[in-house]
């Protein structure tokens, strides 16, 4: 402002003209003319002995006697009154700029501060293609940090010169480098390839590691899966998305909920692959039915397999049931599990425990087969040993088959044979040779 000020008195006082060889009135080197001094004794005259008058376009200025009552020229007024009004106008803005930040902003930090309207932020890689393309209505480069903001942007990421994401968000800031761009404020990237949509409140472009980021309120909406997490790490080129933290997911047909600390999701082979414990719930109806976990786990959402490995449980809740292995194969749409390691199987309502070599059940038939070195026990202490049995859960029968031998304890009784029945809860078996026609052993053990 004080420069402004300047100007205006420079361009407001008469500037008498400078003759060619004689300095300038202004100049230091001629002596002032004191106030109330009517003329220079030096001062030019005509042959007739009068002045001559001065060579200002503007009329002198009428001299005040020392102590004199005149009152001060009207060019003098409007002089000082243009340099009160600056000088309020200079207070105005000094006292605007404390109330933000206690100090006057330089001509540094003006150009530091640079806003655009209606702008287009470009970037491409080192052969020219695009990287991506973000539209605002405003955006601000401020020089200090190196960060370009941008206000409601809306633009496109691409990969190897394609669109693989449109995205939306309330600001983006965008580094100076080139290399990554941010998005801030309930963010929404779309895949327009395969209709994948991710919403959260931060979102990193890492362009050369083909690498999308979302995270901070995560989720992901698709016709497979619907999914929340605390982030969301996108491989473009693999059509591969690892969630991470509180990840909750859900599919339909059937309805089914995973929960874990960490998926992948193989967008392309239509795949889920936790490798950390992993909790599968099925619902029907709304209401959960059956569930599923695993230290492992891979679900196949075409198919809608899932395959728990590494202290694999399922628990039915019609009936009552828990079904164990190290590994299993559970088919959510047939409703069956099929196990070729170990199997334990324990019925809470009857209190029975069953183990195998290998296993499958049928959930609505509520059927179990049991194969290879297959041994029951009941709470009384009675036991089944055989190769084979078929468990009717809905019947409370078992049937055994090859090398049978049935216990218990009271009476203490002991039968082996090739063929068993009967309910092992109720200790009502029948143990017979087979179709072979072999022979029946009975022993009893006197107590």
């Amino acid at each position: 402002m004080s420069m402004f000020v300047r100007l205006f008195v420079h361009l407001l006082l008469p500037q008498p003209p400078t003759i060619e060889g004689t300095p300038s009135p202004y100049s230091p080197s001629l002596p002032l003319i004191p106030r109330g001094h009517t003329e220079s004794p030096t001062s030019p005259r005509s042959p007739d002995g009068a002045p001559i008058p001065p060579l200002s376009p503007f009329p002198p200025l009428p001299l005040i006697p020392r102590g004199g009552p005149e009152s001060p020229p009207l060019p003098l007024l409007f002089l000082t009154l243009c340099l009160v009004i600056g000088l309020i106008a200079c207070g105005q803005q000094t006292h605007t700029t404390k109330e933000s930040s206690g100090e006057t902003p330089s001509a540094h930090d003006v150009e530091s501060n640079l806003n655009f309207f209606d702008v287009t932020l470009e970037q491409a890689d080192e052969v020219g293609r695009p990287l991506w393309k973000v539209k605002a209505k405003r955006a601000k480069y401020t020089k200090e940090k190196q960060i370009g903001q941008a206000e409601n942007p809306y633009g496109e990421l691409y990969q190897d010169g394609k669109v693989v994401y449109q995205v939306q968000g309330q600001q983006a800031d965008i580094k100076q480098d080139g290399k990554q761009l941010f998005l801030k404020g309930k963010i929404v990237a779309t895949n327009p390839h395969n209709g994948v949509v991710l919403r959260g409140n931060e979102l990193e472009w890492r362009p050369q590691e083909d690498l999308l980021i979302v995270r901070d309120k995560l989720t992901v909406t698709h016709n497979q899966l619907q999914a929340v997490a605390q982030e969301a790490r996108v491989k473009t080129r693999e059509q591969r998305m690892d969630f991470s933290g509180q990840v909750v997911a859900n599919s339909t047909e059937p309805q089914v909920q995973i929960r874990t600390e960490h998926l992948t999701w193989q967008i392309k082979e239509q795949k889920l692959i936790g490798d950390r414990p992993v909790q599968i719930d099925r619902y029907q109806n709304n209401q959960i039915t059956d569930k599923g976990k695993g230290d492992t786990a891979e679900v196949n959402l075409k198919t809608k397999i899932a395959t728990l490995n590494k202290n694999a449980q399922v628990e039915l809740l019609d009936p009552p049931m828990q079904i164990a292995s190290n590994a299993m194969i559970w088919n959510l749409n047939a409703e069956t599990i099929n196990t070729n390691t170990p199997i334990s199987v324990f019925q809470r309502a009857e209190d029975l425990h069953i183990t195998a070599n290998q296993g499958e059940m049928k959930i609505p038939q509520k059927i179990v087969y049991l194969t290879g070195n297959v041994y029951g026990v009941g709470k009384r202490g009675q036991s089944l040993h055989s190769k084979t049995l078929t468990w009717y859960l809905d019947h409370h029968l078992v049937g055994a088959e090859g090398d049978v031998v049935y216990r218990q304890m009271d009476p203490p009784l002991s039968f082996t044979g090739q063929q068993a029945s009967g309910n092992l809860e109720a200790e009502t078996i029948v143990v017979n040779g087979g179709n072979s026609g072999g022979r029946v052993f009975t022993e009893i053990i006197p107590q």
